[in-house]
């Protein structure tokens, strides 16, 4: 009986892991967004960043490049990812993709298709 419920046990630890290990295997997170991962395949642009603001309101622009990646998959990958940190996807505009949280909006806007370049801005809603 220990040895079933040791085995259970390791099972679920082994699966937890396998589905931790694809939320950690984005690149990392985009400077100045500290809570906005960057999807895997793709990377900033570091020259292009731009961010000012204070404790009443902000603005943080990031550019994202890949070579083998869709607009479609970074749209799959920030619907899943980003309520997990917080944010609620409100729609598309256009083009972009819309979340808010708290007082503050998140745009995700393709600028070009083929290689991949993506807009990520954040700001504060009036």
């Amino acid at each position: 009986m220990k040895m079933m419920k040791y085995a259970l046990y390791l099972i679920l630890v082994l699966v937890g892991l396998t589905f931790n290990q694809k939320a950690m295997a984005a690149a990392g997170f985009i400077d100045g967004l500290e809570d906005v991962p960057v999807m895997e395949g793709l990377s900033q642009l570091p020259n292009d960043a731009i961010s000012f603001g204070n404790e009443e309101s902000r603005l943080v622009e990031a550019i994202l490049v890949g070579e083998n990646s869709s607009f479609a998959k970074v749209e799959k990958f920030y619907k899943d990812t980003l309520p997990q940190m917080g944010w609620s996807f409100q729609g598309k505009k256009n083009s972009s993709l819309i979340f808010y949280r708290d007082r503050e909006s998140l745009e995700i806007t393709q600028t070009q298709a083929n290689p991949l370049k993506i807009r990520i801005t954040v700001k504060s809603k009036n």
